[in-house]
Formats: structure tokens, C-alpha cells, sequence
């Protein structure tokens, strides 16, 4: 359920994690004040887990962009660990990633919910919110999105900061004093090749795999794989894209297809999926000593894989939320199976 309105309060509905959450009108409310309230209690009560100390300005910054905020519980057809926060005019849906185990320094990522799963938008809600402020600034935008940005925005970005840099190119600001993003990172690559660069697009093709960069995301293999293939590195390329599918399949940034072309497999990596998924398969891991739980978390994790091949989420949900109870993770099978 969405609405487009700042002026908006939640109604917890009922008691305890599954409770309800929905929005109705308040004319006590402006998008410059408004915290979110049905957002945090989502997080806390559904999602189990601390929320991101910003959410609440990053939400009313979304609201100053034109773009309709989401009920957290809007979840159908969603890629199940996302908690919904907007969506654009064109349709994207930017939200927050809930990891059933996150990697160290990815916490809670701001995505962008694509059908075969998420493009990461940014490590964290601080580090989106300095970069929207950061080009919203360069491009002399309105000073609403700093106002509702609030304290947060005084904490992370000033406005002017850009030019007073004497850095004229925003791609080059925003690596320098915001952070990594995957989309900055791959225009620069491009840009290296548009000049000439093809050693540059290289080097800053592997310096985007480092994996204390985007733990956990296979996105950066699987565009270094098409940028040795475009170099004629062959070999190379079909070795990244094997690394690539090692990551969820949810986290490539395309189609599985597309990755397992490069990786020159055909539908070797689903069948060996779906093999490990059946009473054969894991009576096997737990001859070679795999812990139960270690098991039941591999196969929610193939689930979402094979789920990202045809972007066919709702279907898998109750044997995903199975696998987690089985994992003793009953915060996460209550998530997954959550929806407005």
C-alpha cells in the first residue's frame, strides 16, 4: 500500500511482530517534521533488527523528490528481504536490505528492487543521504531536500561544500569524500574506455571486486567479467563470472542468463541447486558433518537464488520461512512471510 502524502501517521494494528501496519491522513504532520513512525516500529517488530538512525530524513527526502512513500509491509512480488521505503514516478522502488546474516559494514544497504533482485544505491542511509545532497547541490536543486534532510543533512554535507572543493566532477567528489557506489564506479570505468584507457578501466574494473567494498554483492565480479571480455581477456572474464554466481544470484545487477553465458555454464548451477535441496542432498552434507542449521540456511539461500532466475518470489516464501525456522532464525521466517 502506498501514499503519496507527507501528511501520514501509522496505525499499529493488533500486537506483537505480525501486527498490521497501515497509513491514514493527520493534519498535524509536514513532510519537514514528520518521522515515519509506521517505518521504525516495522523494523523493530517485524524486521527485528535496530534501525538505520537517519531513516526518518531519508524518507522525508524521498517524499521532497516526488516519490510515494511505501508502506514498510508493501511487500508483494518484492524480492523478501527488502523493506519497501518509495517508489519513483518511474516505478523503481528504492528500500532497505535485511540480511538473514549480513556482512560486516553492509548492515542495512540502500537497494533499488529490481525483478531478478537489488542494485545496491548505497552502503548505508547516511551515505545515501550525502550523496543526494552532495548532487542536488552541484546541480543548483531546490533547498527543500536540505531542509528535510534537517540535522542529518547538517551532519553530513553542508551546502556549497561541492564547489568550495574546486572538484568539478561529481563522480570524482563523490568517491573522494562520500564513498563507493557501484554505478560511479562502473560510469568511470566507461569513461576510461570512451578515452583510451584501457589499462585505467581495468585497473578500476578489479579495483571494484575488492571484497571489503561490497561484501556480499556479486555485482562487481559480473561487470569486471564484461570488461575483460570486452578487452578479449576470455578466460579471465569466464573466471569472474564463475566468482560472480558464487554470490547470490539476486545480488548480479542482470539476469542469471546473461552472467552464466559469460561463465560458459549452461543450467549446471541450478540443477546442482535444486539437487542440494532434496532429501538426498542434505542427508549428504550432514554425512560430511555440515551442521543442520548451516544446511537449512544454504537452501534458503538456493531458494533465493533459483527464485531470481525467472524475478518468481511469492512462491518460495513458506519454504523459505521454513528453512529459516529450521535455522532458528524465527525473527527472519517471520520477515519474509510478512505482508500488508
Amino acid at each position: 500500500m502506498a501514499f503519496s502524502s507527507p501528511r501520514a501517521t501509522s496505525l499499529l494494528l493488533g500486537h506483537g511482530r505480525c501486527a498490521r501496519f497501515l497509513c491514514s491522513s493527520s493534519s498535524s504532520s509536514s513532510s519537514s517534521s514528520y518521522s515515519f513512525p509506521e517505518h521504525i516500529s516495522f523494523i523493530k517488530e517485524v524486521a527485528a533488527t535496530q534501525p538505520p538512525q537517519h531513516l526518518s530524513q531519508l524518507l522525508r527526502i524521498l517524499n521532497a523528490r516526488d516519490e510515494s512513500i511505501l508502506s514498510p509491509g508493501a511487500k508483494q512480488g518484492l524480492m523478501p528481504l527488502a523493506i519497501p521505503l518509495s517508489q519513483s514516478n518511474s516505478g523503481a522502488v528504492t528500500a532497505l536490505l535485511r540480511w538473514p546474516t549480513a556482512p560486516t559494514g553492509m548492515e542495512m544497504p540502500v537497494v533499488e528492487v529490481r525483478k531478478h533482485g537489488v542494485w545496491l544505491l548505497a552502503k548505508n542511509v547516511d551515505q545515501f543521504i550525502h550523496r543526494i545532497l552532495v548532487e542536488e547541490d552541484a546541480n543548483n536543486g531546490i533547498d527543500e531536500l536540505f531542509h528535510a534532510a534537517s540535522d542529518a543533512g547538517e551532519k553530513l554535507y553542508r551546502k556549497g561544500d561541492f564547489s568550495k572543493s574546486q572538484i568539478m566532477d561529481v563522480d570524482v567528489y563523490l568517491l573522494r569524500k562520500v564513498g563507493l557506489f557501484p554505478d560511479v564506479l562502473e560510469r568511470k570505468v566507461v569513461q576510461h574506455f570512451e578515452n583510451g584507457g584501457h589499462v585505467s578501466a581495468l585497473v578500476t574494473g578489479e579495483f571494484y571486486t575488492r571484497k571489503n567494498h561490497f561484501p556480499g554483492f556479486a555485482r562487481p565480479f559480473v561487470f569486471n567479467a564484461e570488461v575483460l571480455l570486452k578487452v578479449g581477456r576470455n578466460v579471465e572474464a569466464k573466471d569472474a563470472a564463475r566468482g560472480a554466481l558464487k554470490s547470490p544470484w539476486w545480488t548480479l545487477g542482470c539476469k542469471y542468463h546473461e552472467v552464466a553465458c559469460i561463465a560458459e555454464w549452461k543450467d549446471e548451477q541450478i540443477e546442482y541447486r535444486t539437487e542440494k535441496m532434496t532429501e538426498e542432498g542434505r542427508r549428504e552434507d550432514l554425512n560430511k558433518g555440515k551442521p543442520a542449521f548451516q544446511i537449512a540456511l544454504d537452501e534458503a539461500a538456493f531458494l533465493l537464488d533459483l527464485a531470481s532466475v525467472e524475478g518468481t518470489w511469492d512462491s518460495t516464501l513458506e519454504r523459505i520461512a521454513e528453512c529459516y525456522k529450521e535455522a532458528g532464525l524465527h525473527d527472519m521466517a517471520r520477515f519474509v512471510q510478512y505482508k500488508d
